[in-house]
């Protein structure tokens, strides 16, 4: 990835992040006044979630910087890992904030199956809910294509955290709206929504934490991806048995690491000129940001 195109993609991530905290900023600060004046916890806890969606901006926003940085003396294969770790923080903030929602919940439903009485929803707090699910739908979509057209692991995570947080909606409005048009017997009805929607947002906080453990504890490359890398050298001429083949991800980018066998009689300028070819093969396929070294082992 050349410089024009590391410039290109951390502008393209800027833009949508910075869009998504516009409209986390907003959707913040109306959740908790319509959670307040609407008497709805689940609306409250809501709001928290998308605190915790502008504070994941933030992350992203530091953390793309520093990874887009190129490779230096302390950092061979650059800084894309804390990419992967802003990603870490992520998935970790979603689950704190799951847990956070299926405890509160759970502690309302409880005092209501005791005998205390609910209070009642508002009407704001519905409608409130109902703005949150179109937009934060809307910045998922946006937010996931910008993530996976520039391959970034951080925006993807960022855009399934809005995707939460619309999931998170949904539940909250149809508590609030069964609490409000079915009477007090049905009140329990907006933390129990809060408590099934937690579920949804650890489970998406799990999926992102998994692929992100496995890169910052090194885990190779799919082996479908290391059968095509030994295919691609072993399409060039005079190059055989490809072994010891080390691979992972290192941010957006790929690490390969390979021994390979030539005839020890081919000329080193040869020799070399066919390592280069295999190394161009795999950049094409994997991007000119590929991290490559290839061992050549003389065969008689």
């Amino acid at each position: 990835m050349d410089k024009t195109d590391v410039a290109l993609r951390q502008r393209e991530i800027y833009k949508v992040t910075l869009a998504g905290s516009v409209v986390n900023i907003v959707l913040t600060l109306c959740k908790f006044a319509a959670g307040i004046l609407g008497r709805s916890a689940a609306m409250v806890a809501d709001a928290v979630h998308s605190l915790s969606d502008l504070a994941t901006d933030v992350i992203v926003l530091v953390f793309v910087r520093i990874s887009g940085k190129p490779e230096d003396k302390g950092h061979d294969y650059g800084h894309g890992k804390y990419e992967t770790f802003a990603t870490l923080l992520i998935g970790v903030a979603l689950l704190v904030v799951g847990i956070g929602i299926l405890w509160s919940g759970g502690e309302r439903i409880y005092a209501f199956f005791r005998g205390e009485t609910l209070d009642q929803p508002g009407w704001i707090a519905l409608a409130a809910a109902l703005v949150s699910i179109v937009s934060k739908e809307v910045l998922f979509q946006y937010t996931r294509r910008i993530g996976r057209k520039y391959d970034s692991p951080s925006v993807i995570a960022n855009a399934w955290h809005h995707r939460s947080d619309a999931f998170s909606s949904i539940g909250t409005a149809a508590g609030i709206g069964g609490a409000i048009l079915l009477g007090e017997d049905w009140r329990v009805l907006d933390p129990l929504a809060a408590v099934i929607v937690s579920f949804f947002i650890i489970h998406v906080a799990v999926k992102q934490l998994g692929p992100c453990l496995d890169e910052l504890l090194e885990r190779s490359l799919p082996d479908d991806v290391e059968q095509r890398i030994t295919d691609l050298v072993l399409s060039v001429d005079g190059v055989s048995q490809p072994h010891h083949l080390r691979t992972r991800r290192v941010g957006n980018r790929y690490a390969i690491d390979l021994h390979i066998r030539m005839d020890g009689d081919m000329p080193l300028r040869e020799a070399h000129e066919r390592a280069t070819r295999i190394e161009q093969k795999l950049r094409d396929e994997y991007g000119n940001g590929t991290y490559i070294n290839v061992h050549v082992e003389p065969v008689k």
